[in-house]
């Protein structure tokens, strides 16, 4: 029983010794190499730009103490950055400190009144333009007041926010992605939607009732537009329920054709 009760004494002792050499080499662990991902669709930063932001703000961290890295610090400043939506530090055992981004997506780029561009995310929050990126995202501009002050700030106007509703809308559509080119407010503050394929403007008004629209939309494409070609109308209208209204180039002759005859077509 003695011996039963020394052999445990030995191994708690052994363990207690071996979990405080651990503990003391890994206090005293350098980081010997700074890891960057940047992950995501978009090119706004890359690697060498999150590595020259942590030497600048935190010096080099390469050589220092892996337990006087200050993981949380640096995770909340490269957050801060307009083009990150999250990043995450691990530090490894080998020494490695690996710093992995996650790039902000944007859905539109708005053009106001005024030519103040700024670019808008899929949660309404406004991020800078870039001369080092261009992203191939919807375009937006026309009679549109709302401008930028500083980076992150939500959209406040419900214009804006029709406008990023569309984006996004058209951006996860494949039908819309490839015909709508971009996105126009008119002096009368209707929202006007520019094809690809054919010369009329596409009027929905607001992002009100937008699938409902889109359908409409679909009814023209499919049932009139084959019967009179692209260049029979200006404005093809659909801000108004139970309504296909087209305009006829060169007059004001308007056609209103009633949806009842083909919502089911």
């Amino acid at each position: 029983m003695v011996f039963y009760v020394f052999l445990g004494l030995v191994i708690f002792v052994g363990l207690a010794m071996l979990m405080s050499l651990v503990s003391k080499k890994d206090s005293q662990q350098l980081c010997k190499e700074l890891k960057v991902v940047v992950e995501g669709k978009e090119t706004f930063i890359d690697q060498q730009d999150i590595s020259k932001m942590i030497d600048q703000k935190f010096g080099s961290v390469v050589g220092k103490d892996l337990a006087g890295i200050k993981v949380q610090q640096i995770e909340e400043a490269i957050e801060m950055l307009p083009y990150v939506s999250n990043a995450e530090v691990h530090l490894d055992m080998d020494g490695t400190m690996q710093v992995t981004v996650q790039q902000r997506e944007v859905v539109l780029r708005v053009i106001n009144k005024a030519g103040r561009e700024y670019y808008v995310d899929r949660l309404g929050k406004k991020v800078p333009v870039t001369l080092k990126y261009v992203p191939h995202v919807m375009v937006a501009n026309g009679n549109i007041s709302e401008g930028y002050k500083q980076p992150l700030e939500m959209v406040e106007s419900k214009l804006v926010q029709d406008l990023v509703r569309i984006a996004g809308h058209v951006r996860g559509d494949n039908l819309w992605e490839n015909q709508i080119v971009q996105i126009f407010v008119n002096e009368q503050r209707d929202i006007e939607l520019i094809p690809r394929v054919g010369r009329e403007v596409l009027v929905i008004g607001s992002a009100d009732s937008l699938d409902y629209k889109l359908r409409r939309l679909e009814v023209y494409y499919k049932n009139i537009l084959p019967k009179v070609g692209s260049e029979a109308y200006e404005k093809v209208n659909v801000k108004y329920g139970g309504q296909i209204i087209c305009e006829r180039r060169g007059n004001w002759f308007i056609d209103s054709l009633q949806m009842k005859i083909n919502m089911k077509n």
